[in-house]
């Protein structure tokens, strides 16, 4: 996750040591360079052909983006101009890898508001920049209460329902996350709720078999609110702590099945909304995030598929354009595949911290 931008943002900070070093190289070697000592003197013989004009080995100084900049600051002071040219190429590079416009502009305001008027000496402005490129990245990320602690400490049962579009691995991710809950002493049943797509019943029940926690079904075609009822009145019944809910996968853009998760959550009243969507699909998985939260306003999110992600511009987009925080990251297949979302993780992949 994260490897194409931190390339990206690694190359605008890299000074060009290779060219640094060759220069070095040739100058000792001109100056180590003497002419061979002869034990006889002779008579020059004096040449008819033209002299020739000494080789001189033309080093080209490439400089990286910011060496460029720097050498730029004519003053201790860092003015907007000078942000605003800095941002220019950073801004492609966000935008290549899957960070939505509108984080983009956040980022820039934040790195303004940071940045200009700063004083600072000129072998410290680079430095401070990517302090404050640290910050504005940090400053659109939402960072998920401890949800083994919110659960433990929750009067009653915890409900926990799953959105998500066909294919987002949104039934896999609410297997992994029983199994992380599980490892947490906390105790779970499963809710079947997706009653539309084939062999969904049936893949949830083979989760439950592995996991070894109970799972509340009914046929296909079933009311899904039904079959919430039923789990949660089966954890009450049985001293169960949570509830995981899966729910039938839809497009956000078909209305009536939007109404029909609205139905759902007037019967569970869920205490958490967890919207699951795919990393690597972009801009579209910030749409579909979008759209959840305005339909049914969801509480956090779970992004697959994050290891084989290497742009992970959609981490920052999702958190900021719904206001909610990531909960959890996809890296696998296995049930421990499933890592506790912090800021510092994307900083650290970023190389930022």
């Amino acid at each position: 996750m994260f490897d194409l931008l931190k390339k990206k943002l690694k190359s605008l900070f890299q000074k060009d040591e290779s060219e640094k070093k060759k220069k070095s190289k040739s100058s000792k070697k001109a100056k180590n360079k003497k002419e061979p000592k002869s034990s006889k003197k002779e008579k020059p013989i004096k040449s008819t052909e033209p002299k020739k004009a000494p080789k001189v080995e033309i080093i080209e100084k490439k400089e990286s983006f910011f060496s460029k900049l720097t050498s730029r600051f004519t003053s201790s002071t860092i003015t907007k101009p000078q942000i605003e040219e800095l941002f220019n190429e950073l801004e492609l590079i966000l935008l290549e890898n899957n960070v939505s416009l509108e984080v983009v502009d956040a980022i820039k305001e934040e790195l303004i508001k940071n940045l200009e008027g700063k004083e600072a000496k000129k072998d410290q402005i680079e430095s401070k920049i990517k302090e404050a490129l640290k910050d504005a990245i940090s400053s659109v990320l939402r960072e998920p209460e401890d949800l083994v602690s919110t659960i433990k400490n929750h009067q009653g049962i915890y409900k926990i329902i799953f959105f998500g579009i066909n294919g987002s691995g949104k039934t896999t991710s609410l297997a992994k996350l029983a199994h992380y809950l599980k490892k947490n002493n906390i105790s779970c049943v499963l809710a079947a709720g997706d009653t539309f797509r084939a062999a969904s019943i049936e893949q949830l029940e083979l989760h439950a078999k592995k996991l070894q926690v109970p799972i509340i079904k009914q046929t296909y075609g079933s009311d899904p609110a039904a079959v919430a009822f039923d789990a949660i009145k089966h954890a009450e019944k049985n001293n169960i702590k949570c509830v995981l809910i899966d729910t039938a996968g839809r497009m956000y853009t078909k209305e009536n099945l939007i109404r029909e998760m609205e139905k759902i959550i007037r019967v569970v009243k869920p205490d958490l909304k967890i919207f699951v969507g795919e990393s690597i699909t972009g801009n579209d998985a910030t749409e579909q995030a979008r759209i959840f939260s305005e339909a049914i306003g969801i509480d956090g999110i779970i992004l697959t598929k994050a290891d084989v992600d290497d742009k992970g511009g959609t981490a920052l987009s999702v958190s900021y354009i719904t206001k909610k925080p990531i909960y959890f990251l996809g890296l696998g297949q296995n049930y421990q595949d499933l890592k506790p979302f912090k800021k510092s993780l994307i900083l650290d992949n970023l190389g930022l911290n």
